[in-house]
């Protein structure tokens, strides 16, 4: 009888060991709600205010800071209005700007247009850029955002801003203006390509033939690193920092963006790249 009492407290601390660990000791994952386009009152707002505005955007939803720092991964942008137009006029620019602002617009929305040298995907003599379109993806930038963030980048520059504000975008009288609904989730991806395009994994790591540079290579991290390793990897990236990286250089919060199905597909895929 008293090991049988023995065999049952073992049990119990044992269940109970294993309820508090999935309770507390494994990290809940709670998808962030899908970014809202802000409300922007254009026709009450001077050059001053959209230039904040977009200030505001560059160093928060735009998440450009996360390349264009001292780190070096992306040209800084401070020297803009001095660089842009000799970039403008170099033989291998291949876009379709005229001019210094419609060369920043397309370098947001066609970042492959030109390329500056040594910043472009490894293998592409800096033909391809790994920046993704600001119009699309996880920023998808709306147009008034887009253009605040080009009379603030030719601020910084020490250029004349010659962005206009787009009041024409404003809503008509009597016409509600269509908000995203913050209660509604975005739709969840079941393949690992598409959640590379849309948190642009690829635009810092080698996976197979795609190939970018600026974070570990990826290609057979499945043969020398288990699924518990990639997961923490997603969730917390600056816990274990691989040689030769520094922290903070992978977004920290990728994990909040996730699905919890979503982060699955990633490691299942991570893992078998062997």
């Amino acid at each position: 009888m008293r090991q049988f009492l023995a065999v049952i407290a073992f049990m119990l601390v044992t269940i109970g060991f294993f309820s508090a660990y999935s309770n507390f000791g494994i990290p809940q994952i709670i998808p962030a709600p899908p970014p809202v386009e802000e409300e922007i009152d254009l026709t009450s707002m001077d050059m001053d205010q959209f230039t904040a505005l977009g200030d505001k955007i560059f160093n928060g939803k735009g998440t450009c800071t996360l390349c264009h720092n001292e780190l070096g991964r992306a040209p800084m942008l401070d020297q803009v209005g001095v660089n842009a137009q000799a970039r403008l006029d170099d033989a291998r620019y291949d876009g379709e700007a005229s001019d210094i602002e419609g060369y920043l617009r397309e370098s947001l929305v066609a970042p492959s247009a030109y390329v500056v040298e040594g910043f472009g995907k490894a293998g592409t003599n800096d033909t391809e850029s790994p920046m993704p379109s600001t119009e699309g993806g996880s920023i998808a930038l709306s147009e008034p955002e887009l253009a605040a963030v080009l009379a603030y980048l030719q601020d910084i520059g020490g250029l004349e801003v010659t962005v206009e504000i787009p009041t024409d975008m404003a809503p008509q009288e009597g016409e509600p203006e269509e908000m995203a609904d913050p209660g509604e989730p975005r739709p969840a991806f079941t393949n690992f390509q598409d959640l590379s395009d849309e948190f642009a994994c690829e635009a810092c790591h080698t996976i197979g033939e795609e190939a970018g540079d600026l974070g570990p290579n990826l290609s057979t991290i499945g043969g020398t690193r288990d699924r518990d390793y990639i997961r923490r990897a997603l969730l917390d990236p600056n816990r274990d920092i691989a040689k030769g990286y520094e922290a903070d250089m992978m977004p920290d919060d990728l994990g909040e963006q996730l699905y919890a199905t979503e982060l699955e597909i990633m490691v299942d895929f991570l893992s078998q790249l062997k």
